[in-house]
């Protein structure tokens, strides 16, 4: 049996502002599909979606509110420059910045953001 990676799920609260905040990340979302409740982008062969609680809640059965860290969103930038000044623009745009760039010790350049519904969001090159 083989398995491929072929969707991450995002539940969010508010659609349209989850959808900006990946917007400034780069990512290319109609701004048509602030009103919809399932929301898929296609990036090499990986979807992201987002879905509202209300869809998470028939989804699922229920939805509760999660609490602490569970799973790392990580996007791949072309340089260290290219990391501190996407860490900055969305600090500017009022994103809470989780914690601001540094040289890690694994070698990369690293940065770590908050989306509106507080998922942590890793900037790496």
């Amino acid at each position: 049996m083989g398995i491929k990676l072929d969707m991450v799920g995002i539940v969010t609260k508010d659609m349209k502002k989850s959808l900006d905040f990946y917007r400034l990340l780069g990512l290319d979302i109609p701004e048509s599909a602030n009103a919809d409740v399932h929301v898929e982008v296609v990036q090499d062969g990986v979807r992201l979606a987002f879905d509202t609680v209300e869809v998470a809640r028939d989804v699922y059965g229920g939805w509760e509110e999660p609490t602490g860290h569970r799973i790392e969103l990580a996007f791949l930038c072309d340089s260290a420059d290219a990391v501190n000044e996407l860490y900055a623009k969305l600090v500017e745009h009022g994103y809470a910045g989780h914690r601001e760039p540094w040289d890690a010790f694994w070698g990369q350049r690293y940065a770590i953001v908050a989306d509106p519904d507080g998922n942590l969001v890793s900037l790496f090159a």
